[in-house]
């Protein structure tokens, strides 16, 4: 996270399967481009732009784009915050490089450098807005711009939580406190958050500390839910469910992003876990330190219903 750490404290929810957030709301920065403005002006007009993918219309994909938090177009080259995890600091704000573009006649063509080519119709919604239009799978991304002296990075963090969880391979313990009482959840040493949206699968592990993360055995497979409190976005909910005894509640602090502090109510205990094994979506090559990369990688979810795209194709 670029600005200061936001304290993370997860209240008890009383059904494990409410879980809900809120898309991220930021003031707009509203400096109309001018009459007669070409695609490329458009699109360097912002540095940052947000993919809101709850407005997205149609029923095709375009991977680049589902992955992607933000994106922007730099010098023909596609850059993209694809991770919560580094997000506001990689690449100074701007995140990798995963693609190059050219840009004519309000068409977009891009080429990634592993989802392959995609084209697009580019429209200006508004001084702040600009829909993506993929003729080749009917469906429209709407993206809204920032400068990244505006852009709240610590709100699409928190916003996001559920994929933050997602981007290391095993998180280990590495503290228990020496108060709180005996519980089961004591047993536990690592923790791993499978992708799948906001409710989602979670694995744990009694292996000993210090195991790899490719030689651990995990000892139960059950579901994880991450949700709101109304009137408090800061303030979250996580469950873990253990349908053998009950399920497990915690107040969670971000660390830092790759550190996190679990405080268990019913027993009175603080654990803190270190994420191993960052998985980073998407880039080809290899990533210094232990970071790891991945051609598939999460794929945002939407939060309500699909719609019909009534944009038409015009292409010939």
């Amino acid at each position: 996270m670029k600005t200061i750490k936001l304290l993370l404290s997860f209240t008890l929810l009383a059904t494990l399967m409410t879980s809900c957030y809120t898309e991220v709301v930021v003031d707009d920065y509203n400096p109309a481009p001018v009459p007669g403005i070409s695609v490329n002006q458009l699109l360097t007009s912002y540095e940052l732009w947000y993919v809101d993918i709850n407005a997205t219309k149609g029923y095709g994909e375009t991977p680049f784009l589902q992955k992607a938090f933000t994106i922007s177009f730099i010098n023909g080259v596609v850059y993209a915050n694809n991770n919560i995890v580094g997000l506001g600091d990689t690449g100074n704000g701007f995140g990798i490089d995963v693609a190059t573009y050219d840009a004519y006649d309000m068409i977009l063509d891009v080429n990634h450098d592993i989802d392959g080519f995609s084209t697009f119709d580019v429209y200006q919604i508004n001084n702040n807005t600009i829909e993506l239009y993929n003729p080749n799978n009917d469906t429209s991304y709407f993206l809204k711009g920032y400068q990244r002296s505006n852009f709240d990075y610590d709100f699409v963090f928190y916003d996001n939580i559920h994929y933050f969880l997602q981007e290391y391979e095993a998180w280990e313990k590495v503290y228990t406190s020496n108060y709180g009482a005996l519980n089961e959840f004591d047993n536990e040493n690592y923790l791993q958050f499978l992708a799948g949206g906001n409710d989602a699968t979670f694995q744990s592990s009694q292996d000993a500390p210090n195991t790899a993360v490719e030689n651990l055995f995990w000892d139960y497979t059950g579901v994880y839910g991450v949700g709101d409190v109304t009137n408090n976005f800061y303030l979250k909910t996580l469950t873990l469910d253990y349908d053998f005894f009950n399920n497990e509640y915690f107040e969670l602090t971000v660390i830092n992003d790759s550190e996190i502090e679990l405080y268990h109510p019913d027993s009175g205990t603080v654990y803190d876990f270190v994420g191993r094994g960052y998985i980073q979506y998407l880039k080809t090559g290899t990533v210094k330190g232990e970071s790891t990369t991945t051609d598939s990688g999460k794929l945002r979810k939407f939060k309500g219903e699909r719609v019909d795209n009534p944009r038409e194709n015009t292409r010939t």
